[in-house]
């Protein structure tokens, strides 16, 4: 299964950027050729780009599951769980709870060697592993009345991921592991869903023995790049879609995965083109993202999600407050009985929670992120990554996250 990337559509703005220095992961990828040059799995250079989630895990030779669970209001969701690491299972193994970013999968927390990726550092650390799909991405576009053909299905945004996925998914895991609590890892939207769960739903807390954000995202004031151009549109162009009958962002198209194959491959002219496009969206750091590995993430990510989810990061940067989905006067109060959407309320967030952010990311800026450590009642960690650069995409996909950041996470579970 592929999640073709319509990023590409703009890549031609971000060849003006320098070059990264070639060959930064011959290492890594030669490895990953000599494991599966003689297996069924295939012989390209880009054998990952066909592979869903689970098979990615299973052929590194991890137990893996996956895991279908309903919200109240309808949408089923798939899960993939990492039960164990390589040496086997154990008793009483804690639980981790990985929530993915904006237009991302569980995938992302596998883009990488075992010994680099988050996902099964945990897993041979002795957690039990569980990797969410919130609404509308690759694995979760089903619903029990709804279909993703109607724009009806695509009616939410990051609003109703924190209200309605989120708890269920950690209410699942819960029960059928039968721990009392998870530790949570999100990246990006993963850590916003997470401050608007707390504030509307606070029981959960109890539910959280620890939060690790990565790229940490409530404030957006300070955010640069792209995003900062496009904000001021987001909402005419929500509504533009809307009335075409258009609620889904990034939907996988065959052409598309096709550009990406041919045009990101390392080997390709154009592959320049492509790295750079991703340090025009995040942030400089010419060192992170493995660069062979380009066509295997972006075969993966963007997974897709709804109009109104991307939207509601524009108003964030227009709005300077952390706050619910602004539907215009009219459709506020309808939703909310006012004029304006509720704030909400991070004093809320009592659960332990480590920030990990990075000098140069664009989309969680440090000024923003200190703004949002003050709001936390309970902070217990405030990591600012130990390099000149470090880009919102280096948390998940970078070479040296494991050294950086995916270290310091585990060193900050144990201590809960």
């Amino acid at each position: 299964m592929k999640t073709a990337t319509a990023w590409v559509v703009f890549l031609g703005i971000a060849g003006v950027l320098s070059a990264p220095p070639a060959n930064v992961v011959d290492e890594v990828m030669s490895r990953l050729r000599a494991k599966y040059v003689s297996s069924d799995i295939g012989k390209s250079d880009h054998w990952g780009a066909n592979m869903t989630t689970p098979e990615l895990i299973a052929a590194f030779g991890y137990p893996v599951e996956t895991h279908h669970l309903t919200t109240e209001d309808g949408y089923i969701l798939e899960m993939h769980r990492i039960p164990h690491g390589l040496s086997g299972p154990s008793e009483n193994r804690p639980v981790a709870f990985l929530e993915h970013c904006l237009l991302c999968s569980s995938a992302d927390y596998i883009m990488n060697v075992p010994e680099k990726a988050l996902a099964y550092k945990l897993a041979d650390a002795g957690y039990d592993v569980w990797l969410s799909n919130m609404r509308g991405n690759t694995y979760s576009r089903n619903h029990v009345e709804l279909d993703p053909e109607d724009i009806s299905f695509w009616q939410f945004s990051w609003d109703e991921l924190a209200y309605y996925d989120v708890p269920a998914s950690i209410d699942y895991v819960l029960s059928m592991t039968g721990a009392d609590d998870v530790y949570y890892a999100g990246w990006s939207m993963g850590t916003t869903v997470f401050w608007a769960m707390m504030s509307e739903r606070p029981e959960y807390n109890q539910k959280v023995r620890a939060m690790a954000a990565m790229a940490p995202v409530a404030f957006m004031s300070n955010a640069e790049g792209p995003i900062m151009s496009l904000a001021p549109y987001s909402d005419n162009l929500d509504l533009i879609l809307s009335l075409l009958g258009v609620g889904e962002f990034l939907p996988s198209t065959d052409l598309l995965d096709y550009f990406v194959e041919t045009y990101c491959d390392m080997e390709a002219v154009s592959a320049d083109v492509c790295y750079n496009f991703l340090f025009l969206l995040a942030g400089p750091d010419p060192d992170e993202i493995p660069k062979e590995f380009l066509p295997i993430i972006l075969a993966h990510t963007p997974a897709g999600t709804s109009v109104h989810t991307v939207n509601h990061y524009g108003q964030l940067v227009m709005s300077d407050v952390f706050g619910k989905y602004d539907y215009g006067l009219i459709g506020n109060l309808n939703h909310y009985g006012q004029s304006t959407p509720p704030l909400y309320n991070l004093s809320k967030v009592t659960a332990p929670v480590g920030l990990f952010w990075g000098s140069t990311d664009w989309l969680a800026d440090p000024t923003d992120v200190a703004r949002l450590a003050d709001s936390l009642p309970n902070l217990a960690l405030n990591h600012k990554v130990d390099k000149e650069q470090f880009n919102h995409l280096d948390f998940g996909w970078g070479i040296h996250a494991d050294e950086y950041v995916y270290r310091h996470i585990l060193d900050f579970f144990a201590n809960y």
